[in-house]
């Protein structure tokens, strides 16, 4: 073989490694790749009367420096609610935490004991023991120092995220519950080394904060605090993957408004985005409310059908949509981040399952990865959409498709690209689509013409990356 043959072949080796290189998924070291350190706060306002803590554990044996354990907690008894998966492969973790709830009536809880690394899902009655143990021994930590035994049992909601089907080393884990409540902190560092220890295959932390008042005299002069982390880049489809999320506010907000409040929240963000279209084992959205913002002030709970009611279903809902939204931003190997919105839809049920079904169809994900103007497949999947409510709640010669550019797109001042108009399909103009498709965000517009109803929702494009990354996610 000659020196230039064997130059050649190196090359040619070298060029095949490189088209494999990971451009979109979490860098080997654990940094955060520049391009998305524009959605990690640099501070943040955090409500009153909660601590977290990041707490390095190796649930992975390959872990050897990463925290992996975070601890939420309030310093004051709070009430608590959560959405759950749908999958009927509930994990440990989720069973616990609903029964404890269950059990208190969502009061008492004192906080939330994660672990990333391992999900605890599919691993039969010894799961079960191991998250009753993580939050048994999370439970302790108030019990022995400042709140005694009040004999309803565990008062910690406890959550895992990552690989399916192996048992945790539950004395690794809690032989570091202590070390983590004595890590407590309550500035900016303790809350995004927290957002970071639940992440696994996610490349960045997602952590919101804001501060919000409320309308009723009761509230008058009084600022209230909100904050929440989230983590999952695939197995994303929710119906409440493996996703995570956690709500603090120190807002006073009883047990009988703070469901229905969250459920609503859910039902508008997390349960309106999709990277994959896999609902997970694991996938839980819990809140917690302490109501020490007011503590001094004696402040009445926010009662359903009030207006102050209705001012914090807008703040949750709102700060949810933008904290689920990041889940999208980050999904495994993506390149695009896609506002699809339904509109004039028969019913808002029918709204959002045509949203789904595109978000969910691989077909129309490729085609955005390879900047293809490609309409026809967001067409096949309005059409086979299943579960509408009539037969007529698609028709073909009202049906109007455009992508339109978001506000941060250098197109911006293109306006409209319309591909499909009452039915009939546009002369598009494939160099202006071009430039379009070249954008990070992009809105997918479909107008049914078929009523006055709408729904949103928010998914990622599929690329050679998200392959790679859950090709050899377990090894």
């Amino acid at each position: 073989m000659t020196r230039t043959t064997v130059a050649s072949s190196a090359k040619q080796l070298s060029s095949s490694i490189n088209n494999q290189l990971r451009h979109y998924s979490a860098p080997i070291d654990s940094s955060i790749p520049g391009s998305k350190l524009k959605f990690v706060p640099t501070s943040g306002t955090y409500p009153k009367g909660f601590r977290v803590s990041a707490t390095h554990v190796g649930v992975k044996p390959s872990n050897t420096k990463n925290a992996d354990l975070a601890f939420i907690i309030s310093d004051t008894p709070a009430f608590g609610a959560a959405v759950f998966t749908t999958n009927r492969f509930q994990a440990a973790p989720v069973q616990v935490s609903r029964k404890i709830l269950e059990t208190r009536g969502g009061a008492g809880i004192r906080s939330i004991i994660i672990n990333s690394g391992c999900a605890n899902a599919v691993t039969g009655h010894g799961g079960l023991e191991d998250a009753q143990a993580m939050s048994d021994t999370a439970s302790t930590m108030f019990q022995q120092r400042d709140q005694p035994d009040d004999t309803q049992g565990s008062n910690s909601l406890v959550m895992s995220t990552g690989v399916i089907g192996q048992r945790l080393p539950t004395k690794k884990i809690l032989s570091k519950i202590s070390t983590a409540y004595k890590n407590l902190g309550d500035d900016h560092a303790a809350w995004l080394a927290t957002a970071k220890a639940i992440c696994t295959t996610d490349t960045f932390p997602k952590l919101l904060s804001t501060s919000f008042r409320l309308p009723g005299k009761h509230h008058d002069g009084i600022e209230y605090r909100l904050a929440g982390m989230t983590k999952g880049a695939g197995m994303i489809h929710p119906n409440m993957a493996t996703l995570l999320g956690v709500l603090c506010t120190d807002a006073p907000i009883n047990q009988r408004a703070l469901k229905p409040l969250l459920v609503e929240a859910a039902k508008k963000s997390f349960n309106a985005i999709s990277i994959d279209g896999d609902t997970s084992t694991n996938d839980t959205l819990a809140i917690l409310a302490n109501g020490a913002a007011a503590a001094d002030q004696e402040t009445p709970p926010i009662e359903p059908g009030t207006e102050d009611y209705d001012a914090m279903q807008t703040v949750l809902t709102d700060f949810a949509t933008r904290l689920s939204q990041l889940v999208v931003r980050d999904g495994e190997g993506a390149t695009k981040f896609v506002e699809v919105r339904v509109r004039n839809a028969k019913s808002e049920s029918d709204a959002k399952l045509i949203a789904s079904t595109i978000a969910r169809s691989p077909l129309v994900k490729t085609a955005l990865y390879g900047k293809d103007a490609n309409w026809g497949r967001i067409l096949c999947a309005i059409g086979y959409t299943q579960g509408l409510s009539s037969e007529d709640s698609v028709v073909p010669a009202s049906t109007n498709v455009s992508f339109i550019p978001a506000d941060n797109s250098a197109t911006k001042e293109e306006g409209v690209l319309r591909l499909l108009v009452d039915g009939e399909p546009e002369q598009v103009d494939e160099e202006r689509a071009a430039r379009l498709l070249e954008d990070e965000d992009l809105i997918v517009d479909v107008n049914l013409g078929t009523g006055k109803q709408e729904a949103s929702y928010w998914f990622c494009d599929f690329s050679h990356e998200y392959v790679t990354i859950n090709g050899d996610y377990r090894t």
